[in-house]
């Protein structure tokens, strides 16, 4: 792969992840990984264009439908997309219908820019990822095979310590932290050919004594009433996180934020 290229344009296609959730900013929005990687690509490239077409609790069906001819349209230099694992936490999914539509989705980009980026998603350390690991290792499995059968590069973060420690997720326990943010777009920027700027991104962060015991309950306590209730309760009445809300940024137009 060519090192320290130059890339004139980057689209960001997926979920909650993509979008950036927990990344939070002053204002009420989030910032996250991909707005992080498109800061230091266009301090690289003059008239650097970003688009972002993420969506939270996006399922893979919904990703390819809404998001993926789009993209293609774009003509981008670079192209990441991450989907499917909110369908691996659904009580019933049809892991091959996954499968399919994420071949789908890659056989559309993959010709349509100079770089495909597929990911390895990180899991968080806990019950959840021990119960739907088999479902998400198979998607991983899947990644894999298709990066390789369409020249995509994989950026591994399920393989990464750092990401899966309780302290770079939220209260939700669903999203990364900023911190967590930043390492992954480390992770994307090594992906893509550039010289590091943390060789240690995938280093766990020092220990720290554990929290109590009286502690940990109601911390349980919290995220159960404001998070997985909700959440236990979206699933049972076919709702999403992210019905009715626009794409982040829909326009491939010039990026001008700071560079991370």
């Amino acid at each position: 792969m060519e090192t320290n290229p130059t890339y004139s344009s980057l689209v960001a296609v997926g979920d909650s992840f993509t979008e950036g959730m927990s990344d939070l900013l002053p204002d009420g929005s989030y910032r996250g990984w991909a707005d992080l990687l498109a800061g230091r690509m266009a301090a690289r490239a003059p008239d650097f264009r970003y688009a972002n077409l993420a969506v939270r609790g996006k399922l893979i069906g919904q990703i390819v439908e809404e998001q993926v001819d789009v993209a293609a349209a774009m003509g981008a230099d670079v192209i990441t997309l991450v989907g499917g694992l909110n369908d691996t936490l659904r009580p019933k999914c049809d892991m091959g219908r996954v499968r399919g539509l994420l071949e789908e989705a890659v056989e559309k980009l993959a010709p349509s820019c100079r770089r495909l980026v597929l990911m390895r998603s990180p899991g968080r350390q806990g019950p959840v990822l021990a119960r739907f690991r088999p479902r998400m290792e198979e998607l991983f499995a899947c990644v894999d095979d298709l990066a390789e059968r369409h020249g995509a590069v994989v950026v591994d973060l399920y393989g990464a310590p750092s990401l899966s420690d309780p302290r770079l997720w939220d209260v939700d326990r669903l999203h990364l932290t900023a911190e967590g943010h930043r390492r992954v777009a480390e992770a994307v920027w090594q992906g893509l050919g550039y010289d590091p700027e943390d060789t240690e991104w995938r280093t766990p962060i020092p220990a720290t004594a554990p929290p109590g015991w009286v502690t940990r309950r109601v911390t349980d306590a919290r995220f159960a009433r404001q998070h997985l209730l909700p959440w236990i309760g979206r699933r049972l009445t076919g709702r999403s996180s992210g019905d009715g809300l626009p794409a982040k940024r829909p326009e491939l137009l010039p990026y001008e934020g700071p560079a991370a």
